[in-house]
């Protein structure tokens, strides 16, 4: 009996205790009931995912932003997006945020994991993560030696590119991007048709892929619509969850191991509400230490984007299809980067944060192209400003706190804007929305700091490593504690140049194996 329904169906004591049923939680409840009868309990917050038509259609994962799938998570306001809140986008249901993203699958350049060795993540090499990439995959195109096939999470291409998607991939091409047939192929720079989690029209999450084939395994239970509170311990060993069932607080044990996968904001505050944090933070919260890690919530990394350089169109576009865009390219914003750093995607339709809706008419037909920064240099935080798991919270990425990101983003646009003078554009550009005509220096960076907006690839609250800051080990073992490991984007140590799905989809893989004694 696979998914709970009461709390009288719950066991007092399971083998493994996954607490988060996204992209990292639906691996390890997966590959935890593979090959033993060990029992594991997939806790998730959320509700079931099964029969939402909004989550299956790929068109629609716009709506589901703010809606009842989304934390409603915001970052917190700073003079360099000019005091914006910016919403960051979190699935809160069975699949967790690769059942309300835009299913890009993308892994960034190899040398990204290269990076994460030399910053202290031991054995992260490209090299040693590719087995796990390539474990998750069913790519259409088959096995090759940087692509799995037969894996879980099904991935294609556009059967049918949409007009806009074409014209962004070949106008790019105009303007000297290079043509690239598969971004998570041998080299990732250049403009491409995305690599999508849809098949035949149907969003491919992580829990489509990875919980409903095993969901009947006799030692698997799935509980949804359960909050987790606190863990507890006995001396240095994690050995239960305190957590909602049907409205009362309920303890479960766990006789081997708790893993964490709630994700880059709810694994560190789940962290610091049960003890484990910076002990002058815990302590200002009235919190009890249990284990002094100073690093639970600092190192908070995400890529931002411009949403959105918007375009009037020569005429009615066809119907969106795919996730709304299609194809996307990768670039340099100077010559001298080492690897892309800028990203952009096209959107079949208008697209902007309120500011840049409030101040521009984009009214008829128009679609957008939305650059972003991949390789952002700006670190943040998260802090819990009342303790509890419905407490206050300040989440901030510090977003252009760097200039480096802001000339960086400045590019980008530039680059959006000329795209509109190519041969690939000519039947769809009309003119200009937002901004609504070629802006000077000043113009620009003012426009940037105004629809500054979120991919949404919050990471790196609990990263791995071995210095003082490190939260979890090479081994994604929570330091000083027995029993608790992470398999989530918090555990980053630096953000990849890509989106942050296929990234924890592999660290998951990985963390099954070191749970298990595999790796």
């Amino acid at each position: 009996m696979p998914y709970i329904r009461a709390a009288s169906e719950l066991r007092p004591a399971y083998d493994f205790i996954v607490i988060g049923g996204g992209s990292g939680g639906s691996v390890m409840a997966r590959r935890l009931t593979e090959g033993s009868d060990a029992t594991v309990l997939l806790i998730e917050a959320g509700p079931l995912d099964l029969g939402i038509r909004e989550i299956d259609d790929p068109t629609k994962w716009v709506s589901l932003t703010r809606g009842p799938y989304d934390w409603g998570y915001d970052y917190a306001p700073t003079d360099h997006v000019n005091g914006r809140i910016i919403g960051i986008p979190r699935g809160k249901v069975l699949g967790g945020s690769s059942s309300i993203n835009a299913m890009m699958w993308y892994r960034g350049h190899p040398s990204d994991y290269d990076a994460w060795e030399t910053a202290g993540a031991t054995g992260w090499n490209f090299a040693s993560c590719l087995p796990y990439f390539k474990r998750c995959e069913d790519w259409e195109d088959g096995e090759t030696a940087l692509r799995g096939a037969g894996g879980p999470l099904r991935i294609e291409r556009s059967a049918e590119p949409h007009p806009v998607a074409l014209a962004l991939r070949d106008g790019a091409i105009e303007l000297g991007v290079p043509p690239v047939d598969d971004p998570n192929g041998p080299v990732n720079e250049g403009a491409t048709l995305s690599n999508f989690n849809i098949a035949s029209g149907t969003r491919w999450s992580s829990s489509r892929g990875y919980l409903r084939p095993v969901a009947d395994r006799p030692h698997l239970s799935i509980l949804t619509g359960s909050l987790a509170m606190t863990l507890s311990f006995e001396g240095s060993r994690c050995v239960s969850v305190s957590h909602v069932v049907d409205g009362a607080v309920v303890t479960t044990h766990a006789r081997q191991e708790i893993i964490l996968a709630l994700g880059a904001i709810d694994t560190p505050r789940l962290l610091l509400n049960s003890g484990i944090g910076d002990p002058a933070d815990l302590r200002r919260l009235g919190i009890r230490v249990q284990t002094a890690l100073p690093g639970v919530g600092k190192n908070l990394q995400d890529h931002p984007l411009v949403r959105a350089v918007n375009f009037r169109a020569k005429g009615p576009l066809p119907p969106m299809r795919d996730n709304g865009g299609g194809s996307m390219i990768n670039w340099k914003s100077r010559p001298d980067v080492e690897k892309p750093d800028l990203h952009a995607f096209c959107i079949q339709g208008r697209s902007a944060v309120p500011e840049i809706a409030a101040a521009h008419d984009l009214s008829g037909d128009v679609f957008a192209v939305a650059p972003g920064l991949m390789g952002s240099k700006s670190v943040g935080y998260l802090k819990l400003l009342e303790a509890g798991p419905g407490g206050r919270i300040e989440i901030q990425p510090n977003y252009l706190a760097e200039k480096a990101d802001l000339d960086a983003l400045v590019a980008g646009v530039e680059f959006v804007l000329d795209l509109a003078g190519t041969n690939a554009f000519a039947d769809l550009f009309a003119g200009y929305a937002a901004p609504a005509g070629r802006l000077d220096r000043v113009g620009t960076e003012q426009f940037v700091r105004n629809a500054c907006s979120t991919f949404f690839h919050t990471c790196g609250t609990a990263k791995m490593g071995t210095d003082a800051d490190a939260v979890v080990d090479p081994a994604l073992k929570v330091r000083g504690i027995e029993g608790l490991s992470i398999a989530d984007a918090s555990v980053i140590p630096l953000i990849p140049t890509s989106n942050t799905h296929a990234p924890v989809t592999m660290i998951a893989e990985r963390a099954a194996d070191f749970v298990l004694g595999r790796a």
